[in-house]
């Protein structure tokens, strides 16, 4: 299985947190992702995403056919994250729209085995994969990349 966790982009500072837009720089970071992710799509890609209204329109410039999962929201963590994507057993590859801390935690916890709080950049995209080694699931780094480095910057 490849689980891609994609944080959301650059947001305004505002209330409802649920309701926070993208700024142009975000829209820029989503856009840069998006095309980076397109040349590179996984076959067999299901996508979820937070109902926040950030996570939304950041998913919508990859694609509009997506699910719509409150267990990858604002108040999820990495167990109910891994839960909506059926790691490490779904089949194909899953694409989770998201936030901080849940990402950083979610990645954390696959590539070392202990939750830690590690930073995802804005708009930035982690590749998590399974391997079998020796009869035991391990996960690899297949890619981490930064919008400003999708688009060149």
């Amino acid at each position: 299985m490849d689980l891609l966790l994609w944080r959301h982009a650059e947001a305004v500072d505002s209330f409802p947190d649920e309701q926070r837009e993208l700024t142009n720089r975000g829209r820029r970071q989503a856009q840069s992702i998006a095309e980076w992710l397109a040349e590179r799509r996984p076959k067999d890609l299901r996508i979820i995403v937070s109902p926040a209204k950030r996570t939304l329109q950041t998913a919508r410039f990859f694609t509009r056919e997506f699910e719509v999962e409150p267990r990858v929201g604002t108040g999820a963590d990495y167990r109910s994250l891994l839960a909506a994507t059926g790691w490490p057993d779904a089949a194909g590859a899953v694409l989770v729209v998201g936030h901080q801390p849940t990402l950083g935690e979610t990645a954390s916890f696959l590539l070392t085995g202990q939750v830690a709080e590690l930073s995802f950049k804005k708009g930035a995209l982690w590749w998590i994969a399974t391997r079998q080694r020796a009869g035991v699931t391990q996960s690899v780094l297949k890619a981490s990349i930064t919008a400003e480095l999708a688009d060149g910057e």
